[in-house]
C-alpha cells in the first residue's frame, strides 16, 4: 500500500473540503482551489480529516493514490498558509519592477521583458530579490520557473536569475599564458 496515499490529511480550523461530480473543492481563509478527481481514486471527508482510497489494486490506481493525496495536502496547505518562491537577480544593470499587472525585467537584452502576472499570483520586488506568492503550489512553481528561464545563471560570472536556495557551481575562466 502507498505510504503517502494512506496518510490522512488533517484539516485546520476554517478549511472546508467538498467532493462533488468528480471535483474536490477546498475552501480556506486565503481562498479556494479545486482539483479534478481521478476515477480510480475516492475521497472520504470525515469531520476534520480527509482520507484518499483507491478503487482497485492495479498499477495505475496505486500510482494515482499517492498523487491525489499529495495534491489534496498541497491544496489544504495553500489555502491556509500559501506558498512562495524567491528568486535573486544578479548582474550589472539587471533589475525588476512590478507595474500594475506585469513584471518588467531588464536583463541585458536589447529590450525589456514584460511578463504578465497570472491571476492568483502576487509578485513583490525588493532590489534584486523577486518573491512569487500564491495559494496554488503548481502555479507558484511554474511562474517562478518562467521568470528564471528568461536569464538562467551562467557559471562563469554568476550573472542571471536563480532561486535563493540554489547553488551554482562556478567554473574557472580562461587560463592566462
Amino acid at each position: 500500500m502507498s505510504r503517502i496515499g494512506k496518510k490522512e490529511i488533517l484539516l485546520p480550523q476554517g478549511v472546508e473540503v467538498a467532493v462533488a461530480e468528480g471535483m474536490v473543492k477546498v475552501k480556506g481563509p486565503k481562498g479556494s482551489l479545486q482539483q479534478v478527481l481521478v476515477d480510480r481514486v475516492g475521497v472520504d471527508v470525515d469531520g476534520r480529516t480527509v482520507n484518499v482510497t483507491r478503487v482497485s489494486d492495479d498499477r495505475r490506481s496505486r500510482s494515482f493514490h499517492g498523487l491525489m493525496r499529495a495534491l489534496l495536502a498541497n491544496m489544504v496547505a495553500g489555502v491556509t498558509e500559501g506558498f512562495s518562491k524567491s528568486l535573486e537577480i544578479k548582474g550589472i544593470g539587471y533589475k525588476a519592477a512590478v507595474k500594475g499587472n506585469t513584471l518588467d525585467l531588464a536583463l541585458g537584452f536589447s529590450h525589456p521583458i514584460a511578463y504578465p502576472i497570472p491571476d492568483g499570483i502576487n509578485i513583490s520586488v525588493d532590489k534584486e530579490k523577486v518573491v512569487v506568492q500564491g495559494i496554488d503550489k503548481q502555479l507558484v512553481g511554474a511562474v517562478a520557473a518562467d521568470i528564471r528561464s528568461f536569464r538562467p545563471v551562467e557559471p562563469y560570472k554568476g550573472k542571471g536569475i536563480k532561486y535563493t536556495d540554489e547553488y551554482v557551481i562556478r567554473k574557472a575562466g580562461k587560463a592566462g599564458k
